[in-house]
């Protein structure tokens, strides 16, 4: 008699927020995502930075540990993966041999009180670290410098009062946020993203090709609908935001990431307020 086995049913991510994304994508091999490869530490040293569409926050706190911002905030849709995301960052500081005693506990204090947010901490009211500081001091206070909240970047989640930021990544995003509300929410996203950044400050963009819209399209009925819609492809980006929204210039960064997996090869622009 054959033995019947269940199939493992398929993850479906209708915002994009797969389980072990990170994992799934730049493999256990690598030391780092080679994303960090084609960013500057201009960009982030002593910096204010936020992160749309974090998931699980590994390149949120990657940037916070490389680079040494005064600040990062990752944002994301699902309140699974921000848990995910503080989860790591308790790892990362418990793995740290100077690490404080009662670091780690703050840090889940931190987490229940925070994860559900809609508004985000100032980043005036976070502790500030002396950027001079050596790695291992950094790595001490990441609780103090990385933080993550639940939000919908698009339609409801709001910075603090008088909050802007010096640098905004978001990273395989836009094909999600056009999936789920259209060519108006990737508008939504781009112009947010203009109103948050600071005078001089650079939004880092990694959109992926239009041939993967199509492998997500039936995810839900308001993919399918809005695939058929979409009127702004990948390669209109650099035109709506440099002529539309009012980004003075960009930068191709893309052959500074070499050596990315399949699935991260994807082109990534630097825009400059």
């Amino acid at each position: 008699m054959a033995t019947t086995q269940k199939k493992k049913r398929k993850e479906v991510a209708v915002f994009g927020n797969y389980r072990n994304y990170y994992g799934y994508r730049i493999g256990q091999d690598m030391e780092e995502d080679p994303r960090l490869k084609a960013m500057k530490k201009e960009w982030f040293e002593g910096k204010d930075c936020l992160d749309i569409g974090c998931n699980s926050g590994v390149i949120t706190i990657a940037i916070a540990q490389k680079f040494n911002c005064r600040s990062i905030l990752g944002v994301d849709i699902d309140e699974a993966r921000i848990q995910d995301a503080y989860w790591t960052l308790r790892k990362t500081v418990k793995s740290s041999k100077t690490v404080p005693i009662g670091v780690a506990k703050s840090t889940e204090s931190k987490n229940v009180t925070g994860a559900g947010n809609h508004v985000a901490e100032s980043p005036t009211k976070r502790a500030t670290t002396d950027c001079t500081e050596s790695h291992h001091v950094q790595e001490s206070n990441l609780s103090d410098i990385v933080s993550f909240t639940k939000g919908n970047f698009v339609q409801n989640w709001h910075a603090g009062e008088n909050t802007s930021y010096d640098t905004i990544i978001c990273l395989s995003v836009s094909k999600w946020v056009q999936l789920n509300w259209g060519d108006e929410g990737l508008i939504t996203l781009f112009s947010k993203v203009w109103r948050l950044l600071s005078p001089g400050g650079v939004f880092i963009l990694e959109p992926q090709p239009w041939s993967s819209y199509y492998s997500n399209r039936l995810v839900s009925e308001t993919t399918r609908i809005n695939y058929q819609e979409i009127k702004i492809r990948p390669q209109d980006f650099q035109d709506i935001l440099l002529d539309k929204i009012g980004f003075r210039m960009v930068e191709d960064i893309t052959s500074s990431a070499s050596g990315c997996k399949a699935g991260f090869n994807r082109p990534i622009f630097a825009f400059w307020k």
